[in-house]
């Protein structure tokens, strides 16, 4: 057999596995609001866009925020944070065929000393196919690999308005390669609401008292989270000194908090 020809039909080979894999969940993010002693219901829909017949296991899971920032998966209800034991998934396994549908329930029990916020995942997994696939002879031998989609729910009170947050540690961090000024600060959320942070920079010009503003950037913070956030300021922006602060705003009426430093263009 060619070499081409060879190369075709592993192109085609790889292409059809991707393709019997193949599944969309909608939404992956959660939000219930749910009060100490109130229960909330969403639905997620799984939809198989493979060629063949498929089924889904739903599962629960956590993951655990480190002093860096970095998240780690952790098995459910392992997390102080987990709201994994409040969550009831409905059905847990599903069968569909070839672009079909289905919704799956989720419940939010929360108990009535349930005032914090928490959060958790969702799992949705493939599990062996109900139909005979060819694909699968092939990879017998194999280390076959099975696609896992994750949701993130969150569930914070209504009643809970403890939103508060601060920024901190500004500092240079450019190099001789880099083609603008590069700055890194760390943003704290001290609350106990999950934050929609907003940074951004101001440069004054401290002989000319101009000020100019730079386009934002927004992370997601969880409660006790650090993140770091790295920020551009393009060069030729005057010279001499000047004073850059870094503005940090997450909403709900919240005053605005800031860090400057002064930087000599």
């Amino acid at each position: 057999m060619k070499k081409g020809i060879v190369s075709i039909l592993l192109i085609q080979f790889l292409l059809g596995f991707c393709m019997a894999q193949d599944f969309e969940v909608a939404p992956v993010i959660v939000n219930f609001d749910a009060n100490p002693g109130e229960i909330q219901k969403a639905e997620i829909t799984i939809r198989n866009h493979a060629n063949i017949k498929q089924s889904y296991t739903i599962t629960l899971g956590d993951f655990i925020i480190d002093e860096k920032g970095d998240k780690k998966r952790i098995p459910a209800g392992q997390s102080e944070k987990s709201c994994a034991n409040w969550t009831t998934v409905t059905p847990s396994f599903i069968q569909l065929n070839p672009n079909e549908e289905k919704n799956i329930s989720v419940l939010m029990t929360v108990p009535k000393d349930g005032y914090d916020t928490r959060w958790c995942l969702l799992y949705v997994q493939t599990a062996e196919e109900q139909t005979e696939n060819p694909v699968d002879k092939q990879l017998q031998t194999g280390i076959r690999v099975k696609p896992r989609i994750a949701v993130l729910i969150n569930q914070s009170p209504k009643s809970n308005s403890n939103y508060s947050g601060k920024i901190y540690d500004l500092k240079d961090i450019t190099t001789a390669e880099d083609s603008t000024y590069q700055y890194q600060v760390t943003v704290e959320n001290t609350g106990d609401k999950i934050l929609e942070a907003s940074v951004q920079l101001y440069l004054a010009n401290l002989s000319t008292a101009t000020e100019k503003k730079y386009p934002s950037q927004m992370q997601r913070v969880y409660p006790g989270e650090k993140r770091t956030f790295i920020l551009s300021l393009p060069k030729g922006e005057g010279s001499g000194k000047h004073a850059l602060a870094a503005i940090l705003d997450y909403g709900h009426g919240s005053d605005l908090e800031g860090t400057q430093i002064m930087i000599d263009l």
